[in-house]
């Protein structure tokens, strides 16, 4: 199948995150504070960069933000190959929690693989969201 994960520069995942999250958005919106000091993945399918995700260390727990795929890669189990690689990386690294301020149209997803909301929905421009996490 030719799937690869591995560590990526931040800028090699700004296009993915623009077209996929914010695309009536200038470039700049999907910049996230701390993105140099980020851990970033990519997912490459057939040499193809397809799925990305920042994850940020914040104590015990790790955020990941950003987490997309390209639209004509979707709904083929990519996302979930990343997330079994992160839980993977955030245990091997110490970390007891993952989160995320999830979008309520992901919550199914999340959801499938063990995550729970811990909050009331909050809105991001117009976009609705839920905060989640899974103890690992």
């Amino acid at each position: 199948m030719g799937i690869e994960i591995k560590k990526v520069p931040v800028e090699a995942i700004l296009p993915i995150r623009h077209e996929v999250l914010w695309p009536d958005k200038p470039l700049a919106f999907v910049k996230v504070e701390g993105d140099e000091e980020g851990i970033h993945f990519g997912l490459y399918k057939d040499a193809r960069l397809v799925n990305i995700i920042s994850l940020f260390a914040e104590g015990r727990s790790m955020r990941f933000r950003k987490f997309a795929t390209l639209p004509e890669y979707q709904n083929r189990g990519l996302g979930k190959m990343m997330m079994l690689k992160v839980f993977d990386y955030a245990k091997d690294k110490g970390y007891e929690r993952l989160w995320c301020d999830a979008r309520t149209d992901a919550l199914s997803f999340y959801e499938r693989i063990g995550f729970t909301t811990f909050s009331e929905p909050f809105f991001k421009e117009d976009i609705e969201y839920f905060k989640i996490e899974k103890f690992l």
